[in-house]
């Protein structure tokens, strides 16, 4: 599996293109184009590198992880999915993109499903269990790859801190406990795909975090 990594919109969010480079299937995770200009990077990368989109998925929908959502179901006709736990946040994403000073080209897209603890998406080689790790967000999720021993944990975990739970539906001893049940239990080898800034392991995290070494 290949993973590319896109930075968009003006809060830095990772965005993931997730590759399978026999059969050029592709699933991005956590759409965050915002602006003309990014979208059009991700829809040519797509095209020109030849790649069929078959998944949107999302670790959770604050705004700024789904700002694409709607341009990749106009553009390739694939719908989002998320935790259903999250949907609420949809109906909020318009007032919250004003709250953050974004005016224009903020339209929420209605999930084609829900994603579920202990789901497993496949596409190709591409194979990711779905774990759920309620905390920044009620129906935060994590994506992870056994075979190529990594994840994508969105906003719940990041280098040496954990995501927010300030926000609607944030909740810290749901984020601790996600973290330390969930994530703390992959091998600590596991390279650790966060929702802004740079990758980690979890190893380096269970030894390092501070919230987790009193």
């Amino acid at each position: 599996m290949q993973v590319k990594t896109f930075v968009f919109n003006p809060i830095e969010e990772n965005t993931y293109l997730l590759i399978d480079e026999q059969s050029k299937a592709c699933i991005v995770i956590d759409a965050g184009c915002l602006y003309g200009r990014e979208k059009l990077t991700l829809e040519n990368y797509i095209k020109e590198q030849g790649l069929s989109l078959k998944r949107v998925i999302n670790t959770h929908l604050h705004l700024d992880h789904c700002f694409g959502n709607k341009f990749l179901a106009d553009t390739f006709g694939v719908l989002p999915e998320a935790s259903e736990r999250d949907e609420f946040l949809l109906a909020l994403m318009k007032h919250h993109a004003q709250m953050f000073g974004f005016r224009d080209g903020v339209e929420p897209q209605k999930l084609k499903g829900y994603l579920r603890d202990g789901d497993i998406i496949t596409e190709g080689s591409i194979e990711l269990h779905v774990l759920e790790v309620p905390g920044h967000s009620p129906g935060g999720l994590a994506f992870y790859s056994p075979k190529d021993k990594c994840v994508f944990c969105g906003d719940t975990l990041f280098q040496c801190g954990i995501g927010r739970t300030d926000l609607d539906g944030g909740n810290y001893s749901a984020i601790i406990d996600s973290i330390k049940s969930k994530l703390f239990t992959l091998p600590d080898d596991t390279t650790v795909y966060t929702g802004h800034g740079g990758t980690t392991n979890i190893g380096f995290e269970k030894e390092n975090n501070p919230l987790f070494n009193w």
